[in-house]
């Protein structure tokens, strides 16, 4: 069993990074191998709308036909990874610029234009997605990040057979928030939501993780 965790920050130890570390852990006490990618040490682009990957015969039918930075995760995925464990930061009420440009990459391909729609990935494998935000979770709805991780949700479900999602709200984004101008935030409460509520957190994932791992979906 194969599990990859794909962290869509630009922190190698922060917040979701932590997160998906704690999620790889729990497929690892299920007996899963287990990798962390992440997107920030690529370089890559995109879906570049050329639909090779639509063209009926062509070479790349099912396929992302642009090769570069993480044309190999891609092909590890298809052909190696039991589940995927996906986690991004929410910047500006969707994921960061390189996790989005990943999604386009990584699901595009295997959807195809029928109605109803179907996919063409070799198997069902279960995914996740690990959310981390600044804002309480209170306001998750009235910002509409709900519809987003539905959305997600939703065509992860529909390409890849399952996947479910869990988020940290209200995290601690600053090493040290007096030379930050953030007075909207309260620096004490969220020192001490990171020292209270995000080993929750971290329980959560690890759960998520082993829990993805024992998923069979065959």
């Amino acid at each position: 069993m194969y599990v990859i965790g794909i962290n869509g920050s630009p922190r190698k130890h922060g917040n979701t990074a932590t997160l998906l570390e704690h999620a790889l852990k729990g497929a690892e006490s299920e007996g899963a191998e287990t990798e962390i990618v992440h997107l920030y040490d690529r370089e890559y682009t995109g879906c570049t709308s050329c639909f090779a990957c639509k063209t009926l015969g062509g070479k790349s039918y099912g396929r992302c036909a642009v090769k570069d930075g993480i044309t190999p995760l891609l092909e590890k995925i298809e052909k190696d990874a039991d589940a995927i464990i996906l986690g991004s930061p929410i910047y500006f009420g969707t994921d960061t610029g390189m996790m989005r440009s990943f999604l386009e990459r990584l699901m595009f391909p295997y959807l195809t234009y029928t109605l109803p729609h179907g996919t063409l990935f070799p198997r069902k494998i279960p995914t996740g997605f690990i959310y981390t935000m600044n804002i309480p979770e209170e306001h998750v709805k009235e910002y509409g990040y709900n519809l987003h991780f539905a959305a997600n949700e939703n065509v992860l479900s529909a390409l890849f057979g399952y996947s479910e999602h869990l988020c940290a709200y209200d995290t601690y984004q600053f090493k040290d928030y007096s030379k930050v101008l953030c007075t909207m935030f309260d620096a004490k409460k969220k020192a001490e939501r990171k020292k209270t509520v995000f080993p929750e957190d971290c329980k959560k994932a690890y759960g998520m993780g082993a829990r993805l791992a024992r998923k069979n979906l065959a």
